[in-house]
C-alpha cells in the first residue's frame, strides 16, 4: 500500500501509533508531505525514525528547511579565525533567522537536537538534507504530484526538476483549494491546517477539485492524518493535550 501523511510536527507518539495503525511493512510506502519538525516534544525523535525505514520517503517543508538551515550553521566548528568568513555582516542575518525559527517552534528541535552527539547530528543533517523537493507517484493510472505547499509559479509536472528547494516553500508559494490545477492529476499538499481551508474539516482530511490536503492540525492540538492512496481510507490519531 501507498499511505501520504504530512505535519507530524514532532509528534513522536502520534506518529508510532498511526505506524501501528496503518500496520505499516517492509512492503508499504509511506511519503511525509514535509514539516516533520518543530512545534512538538520529540522532532529528532521522529527524524531518527523516519530515516531507518527505507519504505519512508520525506519530502521537504520549510519548517524542515529551516531548520536544516539553521542547525547546519550552528554545528560549524568555529574559530576565531574562520568566524568572520561564516557570519560577519550575515550575522544580524543568522540572528533573525534564529529568532523567526523560534518564534514558529523550532526551540524543541534545536533542543532535541542539542542532546545528540556529534555523530547522531551529522546524521540528522546529512538526512534532512536529502528531503525531495517533490515525488509524482501512480497508483493504479491514477498520478499524484507530492509538495509540501504547493508549486512553483510557472511549473508544469514535467519541468518541475527546474526549480530549486526555496521554491517549493518559499512564501510566495500557496495552493488554491478553490482551484483545479490538473483534471488528471491530484495534487497532494501539506502545510496548511485544513480548518483554515474550511472549518467543516477540522481535524479531518480534506479532498476537493483534485486537491488533497493532509494537514489535520497535528500541531495545533487537532490529530495527525494518513491517507492510503490504493483504498481512499483515511486514518487518524487525535493530539492529546
Amino acid at each position: 500500500m501507498t499511505y501520504v501523511m504530512s505535519d507530524i510536527h514532532g509528534c513522536y507518539k502520534q506518529y508510532m501509533e498511526m505506524l501501528k495503525l496503518i500496520n505499516l511493512s517492509e512492503f508499504d510506502v509511506l511519503y511525509v508531505v514535509g514539516d516533520v519538525v518543530d512545534i512538538g516534544p520529540q522532532p529528532i525523535e521522529v527524524l531518527q525514525d523516519m530515516s531507518y525505514r527505507a519504505n519512508v520517503i520525506p519530502i521537504i517543508g520549510n519548517h524542515d528547511y529551516i531548520a536544516c538551515k539553521i542547525l547546519n550553521q550552528l554545528s560549524m566548528e568555529l574559530t576565531e579565525e574562520n568566524v568572520q568568513e561564516h557570519y560577519g555582516s550575515n550575522l544580524t542575518n543568522f540572528n533573525n533567522d534564529m529568532s523567526s525559527w523560534e518564534a514558529i517552534g523550532g526551540s524543541t528541535t534545536m533542543e532535541g537536537f542539542g542532546k545528540l552527539s556529534k555523530e547522531e547530528r551529522e546524521g540528522i543533517l546529512e538526512y534532512l538534507s536529502d528531503f525531495s523537493m517533490y515525488e509524482i507517484v501512480t497508483v493504479d493510472d491514477q498520478v499524484y504530484i507530492l509538495t509540501h505547499i504547493g508549486l512553483p509559479k510557472g511549473s508544469k509536472p514535467d519541468n518541475l526538476d527546474d526549480y530549486d528547494a526555496y521554491d517549493f516553500i518559499g512564501p510566495d508559494i500557496h495552493t488554491d483549494y478553490n482551484r483545479m490545477y490538473y483534471t488528471d492529476i491530484i495534487l497532494v499538499t501539506g502545510h496548511i491546517p485544513t480548518f483554515e481551508i474550511d472549518e467543516k474539516y477540522r481535524g479531518k482530511i480534506y479532498g476537493k477539485k483534485n486537491n488533497l490536503a493532509l494537514d489535520a492540525g497535528a500541531g495545533y492540538g487537532e490529530a495527525l492524518a494518513c491517507y492510503c492512496l490504493e483504498t481512499d481510507k483515511e486514518y487518524y490519531i487525535p493530539i492529546e493535550d
